[in-house]
């Protein structure tokens, strides 16, 4: 039977490939609708949990992956049983390296891995966010070397991954998904696959069509937070609060979409996927000039955060120098514990390297996790009155909703707000 077949009787197995933020959500949806899911990673403690029926993410329940795994989900380092899978779907990072290249190598490490086990009818589907032609260009050629033919016997798609953690509005089913495939045959069994467990797919005419989708709607945000960024800056000279702005503006039914400001941008998309773009441009000569100097703008708003920390304490007589600062909200958003890219480390950051004593409160992230460009020795303080009394300064970074927000106005000495929440308190420092 063929693989569209077998995905039509429920028979295929799907193989996904790094179980995060992308491969979890996307495997649980599978499983729910019957398909037998296989799930890669590198990590042994994150196999284990996960056969365990244990959720290494907050907004997903123990419960769901002990009901994933009941339905015959199973997780595994071992690569070679990408054989047994009749689709693999590759959810591994891309991040940017420090000259802001692109970082393929968890690309072409899981390719390096599952290689030896391609075969015929298979279908291979990236979904982490490149540049237009990775697929052709990166995944092809191990496709050819295996000795299969892609849109003949091997199909080979790019459909990017739209996932948005602790989003209650949607799930992984009601997000449309782009696919496009390196052949018409190709995108068919893509949309074939998807279709299977995506309640609407949105076929492209090519895997470089698909792959400028991704990029198009993450710089559309990264411009867009830039743009009112700046003019947080601007209004908060004029005396105006962009908050309130931003707000009367939102009323206007056509034409204008809302855009908040904070201390930057986080997540694995918006402050990365943008600078695909950009270096693949320039080999065609080009300069992408709104999408860099977006970066710059969202890059020194940590800058300005510490600023306004400085401005704060300095109004009532105390340096940064040896001040005990807390951090309320290490993730890069609200009620989730991702921690990629998050605009309170750096800011975190720039304190200590000024002298302060840093401290963070965050009840999803109890531990500050090992990351690779960051290093703290801290946990989460237990946010109370006494917490706060000890303070020189508080900053707002992530407002989640567990945080007592009247027992924290009460108690901070030097209130510093990057998210709006106390926007009506005049003595708060807006920044």
């Amino acid at each position: 039977m063929d693989l569209i077949g077998k995905i039509d009787d429920r028979t295929a197995t799907i193989g996904i490939l790094g179980l995060g933020y992308v491969g979890i959500p996307l495997a649980l949806r599978i499983a729910d609708v019957g398909l037998r899911v296989i799930g890669f990673d590198i990590l042994p403690a994150r196999v284990a949990g996960l056969n365990d029926g244990l959720s290494p993410i907050r907004h997903i329940p123990d419960t769901d992956i002990a009901a994933m795994r009941a339905a015959g989900f199973e997780a595994t380092d071992d690569f070679s049983r990408a054989a047994e899978c009749d689709a693999l779907i590759i959810c591994v990072p891309t991040p940017l390296d420090k000259t802001r290249e692109p970082d393929l190598s968890f690309v072409t490490g899981t390719m390096d891995m599952i290689a030896p086990h391609l075969r015929k009818g298979q279908l291979l589907s990236l979904e982490s966010t490149t540049w237009p032609g990775t697929t052709a260009e990166l995944l092809l050629p191990y496709v050819t070397d295996a000795g299969l033919s892609a849109g003949k016997d091997f199909h080979l798609v790019y459909s990017p991954e739209r996932e948005d953690p602790g989003n209650p509005d949607f799930e992984t089913r009601t997000i449309p998904k782009v696919v496009g495939g390196h052949t018409s045959a190709c995108r068919a069994a893509g949309e074939a696959l998807y279709g299977a467990f995506i309640d609407r797919v949105v076929p492209v005419s090519s895997t470089q069509a698909a792959e400028m989708v991704k990029l198009l709607e993450n710089i559309h945000r990264s411009i867009n937070i830039g743009l009112v960024n700046e003019l947080k800056v601007v209004t908060d000279a004029m005396g105006l609060d962009i908050f309130e702005i931003v707000d009367a503006a939102a009323t206007k039914p056509f034409g204008f979409t809302a855009y908040y400001p904070g201390p930057g941008i986080g997540g694995h998309c918006i402050p990365i996927d943008p600078f695909y773009l950009t270096w693949k441009a320039r080999e065609y000569g080009l300069h992408t000039k709104f999408i860099e100097l977006a970066g710059e703008i969202n890059a020194a708003m940590p800058r300005y955060v510490l600023d306004k920390t400085v401005r704060g304490l300095n109004g009532v007589g105390k340096s940064l120098n040896g001040a005990k600062v807390l951090a309320l909200g290490i993730a890069y958003k609200r009620d989730v514990d991702d921690m990629r890219e998050s605009p309170s480390v750096f800011v975190m950051e720039l304190l200590r390297d000024w002298g302060a004593e840093v401290a963070y409160s965050d009840p999803n992230v109890p531990v500050f996790p090992e990351m690779r460009e960051h290093d703290f020795d801290l946990s989460s303080v237990d946010l109370t009155p006494e917490t706060l009394d000890a303070q020189d300064a508080v900053i707002l970074l992530t407002d989640h909703s567990d945080f007592d927000y009247d027992m924290i106005r009460a108690h901070a000495p030097v209130l510093i707000d990057t998210r709006g929440r106390f926007r009506d308190d005049s003595a708060v420092i807006r920044a």
